[in-house]
């Protein structure tokens, strides 16, 4: 049985994986600092083999505590600063979670793994890995064809820039250390229990609420969109037919304009609310400081250990807007 140990299972991605992992035969430890991002849901979770605990993954101390006691053989890092435009505002505090807290996290792996102090030993147990969850933002923009897990990373934001730099820690710890990593690159999520600073978030609460959508520009930035479940299972098979060292971009293949985003959820939306005249509330906004045109990613390398996309993103795009509906009711 895996004994695995999810940084960050309190934020969106993580949460939603802890909702699978949780059901299989493994021991999941959830180790999250709990800030303002956080979702009150992840306190629900009670189950025999789940384990909590409200720590920074910068504290060297408690995070290697848990190593010992929990035995950890997998670490999957969901933990993050993940919002742009605050990385615009308070880039300080990006580079502090994104890149020194994955360090951290390496260095705790390794020296548990290991059982030794920080030193060049390539002699790791077989079934340990550390999965680090990254984002297509990593790659920049593009305005035609899609990245591959080759492509020069040119990230153009401090988010997607300390997101670029652990993953380049995290595949020095393979290269230099041996250390058995993975990296996975996923595209736009959505789905339940996203929070509210996000885009769809942010058009279904504004709908609810008949309060002005602001968009960026003119709408006419591209983003590849997947719903959240299929991601988890992506990470899911990669942590079980992955190939150690390598890097998996994880997408649906569904690309929109945001602005066509935003009436596709206005035409759902209409169809059980008043005559109310939605589209009126689009408001577009001065666009953000290196707001990146297009993303595109090529998800055939994990297609081809057989990870598919199993939910349609209409589907899952009503889904999403029925679960806002209901929280945000309450």
């Amino acid at each position: 049985m895996k004994n695995i140990l999810v940084t960050g299972g309190a934020g969106f991605i993580g949460l939603n994986f802890l909702k699978i992992i949780t059901k299989k035969k493994y021991q999941v430890v959830n180790v999250d600092i709990l800030n303002y991002a956080s979702n009150k849901y992840v306190k629900k979770i009670k189950k025999k083999n789940y384990f909590f605990y409200k720590v920074d993954i910068n504290d060297t101390k408690k995070i290697s505590k848990i190593f010992a006691k929990h035995k950890i053989d997998t670490v999957i890092n969901f933990a993050a600063e993940s919002h742009v435009d605050n990385s615009i505002k308070e880039p300080n505090k990006f580079v502090r979670t994104n890149i020194l807290g994955t360090h951290n996290l390496l260095r705790c792996s390794y020296n548990y793994w290991l059982d030794k102090p920080f030193k060049i030993k390539k002699n790791f147990k077989n079934k340990c890995l550390f999965v680090q969850v990254s984002t297509d933002e990593v790659y920049g923009s593009t305005l035609k064809g899609k990245f591959s897990e080759e492509s020069q990373l040119n990230p153009n934001s401090p988010y997607s820039a300390s997101k670029a730099a652990a993953d380049h820690l995290v595949n020095s710890y393979n290269k230099t250390f041996g250390m058995p990593t993975i990296v996975t690159r996923c595209s736009n999520n959505f789905g339940p229990h996203q929070h509210l600073e996000k885009f769809i978030p942010t058009i279904i609460n504004s709908l609810i609420k008949k309060r002005n959508i602001p968009v960026y520009g003119k709408g006419l930035n591209i983003r590849e969109w997947i719903f959240v479940d299929d991601h988890c299972h992506g990470i899911l098979k990669v942590i079980n037919k992955g190939k150690v060292g390598e890097i998996y971009n994880i997408g649906s293949g569904i690309e929109i304009r945001n602005i066509n985003l935003v009436k596709l959820i206005i035409k759902f939306f209409n169809k059980k609310q008043d005559n109310f005249n939605y589209l009126n509330l689009i408001k577009f906004v001065e666009d953000r400081p290196g707001h990146d045109f297009r993303y595109s990613i090529n998800s055939s390398k994990l297609k081809k250990i057989g990870w598919k996309i199993k939910n349609s993103f209409n589907n899952s795009l009503i889904k999403t807007i029925a679960f806002y509906e209901k929280q945000l009711s309450k």
